[in-house]
């Protein structure tokens, strides 16, 4: 190995963890953008994609911190467009708090409905997730048209709303018209991410980070 190169002397995941945090905070320079458990979320997405451009970008409505932590702490449901975004937030941080994860790409119902009316099943599993679990978080980090869905449905339902939806598609078909349309609703809290950027793994690392307070508050180990 090259004697120039300097590597940290962190072994386990935790202390991998700890060290980007803080090197994170100290790249960030105060005041920071973000404050409190909105810093905590921020910052969980820029140690998941090492991508400081968050900062200018992430959009986080005043009641998502709340909304999101009432859920979780009730022991709610979390939503999720696919089972990468599912498998991101693990069961560890979940079954101690009586949530429920729960991913309908692959429900029988969904691809037969999926196919019979030619539509995605990210659309068909979100309306089997919002006629089944309501209010819930709402974590799409995938698919455009499950967001586009979930806004229409938000929009026009007199029924219950979800609690708190993070909407987060990346790529460049609809991905940041869908999250513009998230944005300027009014009727649910959000979090998001402007342009095109996004991804299962950084939708779910914003419940991570919001599940990690309620452990915290009942003593827990995150």
């Amino acid at each position: 190995m090259s004697s120039d190169v300097r590597l940290a002397s962190v072994s386990t995941p935790s202390e991998i963890e700890k060290l980007s945090f803080e090197i994170i905070d100290s790249e960030v320079p105060d005041p920071k953008p973000f404050s409190g458990v909105e810093w905590q979320m921020v910052r969980r997405m820029i140690h998941t994609t090492a991508d400081f451009e968050l900062l200018d970008l992430v959009r986080i409505h005043p009641d998502a911190v709340n909304a999101g932590l009432e859920v979780l702490r009730a022991g709610g449901d979390v939503v999720t467009d696919t089972e990468m975004a599912r498998c991101g937030i693990p069961m560890r941080r979940m079954t101690p708090l009586g949530c429920k994860v729960s991913c309908f790409m692959n429900d029988p119902e969904v691809i037969r409905r999926a196919s019979k009316e030619s539509i995605t099943r990210a659309v068909a599993a979100l309306d089997l997730a919002a006629n089944a679990y309501k209010p819930a978080i709402y974590v799409i980090g995938n698919a455009p048209t499950a967001l586009i869905r979930l806004v229409e449905r938000m929009e026009s339902s007199k029924e219950a709303l979800p609690a708190l939806v993070v909407g987060m598609p990346v790529g460049f078909v609809n991905a940041a018209e869908s999250k513009d349309l998230l944005i300027r609703q009014s009727r649910v809290p959000y979090v998001s991410v402007k342009g095109r950027k996004g991804g299962s793994a950084m939708a779910a690392c914003v419940v991570n980070a919001l599940a990690e307070v309620v452990l915290m508050e009942k003593g827990l180990s995150a």
